[in-house]
């Protein structure tokens, strides 16, 4: 059968089986090179409460959040997109 998608939609190469995490949103359990990782930065403070400390020289951290999405949540809060059989095969930055 023809392959949809070069990598098979993975990201292991040839390294065997890889371990399972599972989706930040949904709960299912996918394999770690499959899952699509996203970080974001959380804002602890009100932006114009920080707006105002930043002023007057206050450092705010904010910390780094790490999510983990399987495909179909990717697909669904627009982390991925849907293309068509030549863009499927071409490697780079999807975003």
């Amino acid at each position: 059968m023809p392959l949809k998608r070069a990598s098979r939609g993975r990201q292991k190469g040839g390294k065997g089986s890889t371990g399972r995490i599972q989706c930040t949103n949904c709960g299912a359990t996918v394999p770690r090179d499959k899952a699509k990782k996203v970080t974001s930065r959380l804002n602890l403070v009100e932006h114009t409460l920080a707006k105002e400390l930043r002023a007057q020289g206050a450092y705010i951290a904010s910390p780094t959040v790490l999510k983990w999405y399987c495909i179909s949540c990717a697909i669904h809060f627009g982390i991925l997109k849907i293309r068509s059989a030549e863009s499927r095969r071409q490697t780079g930055r999807l975003r």
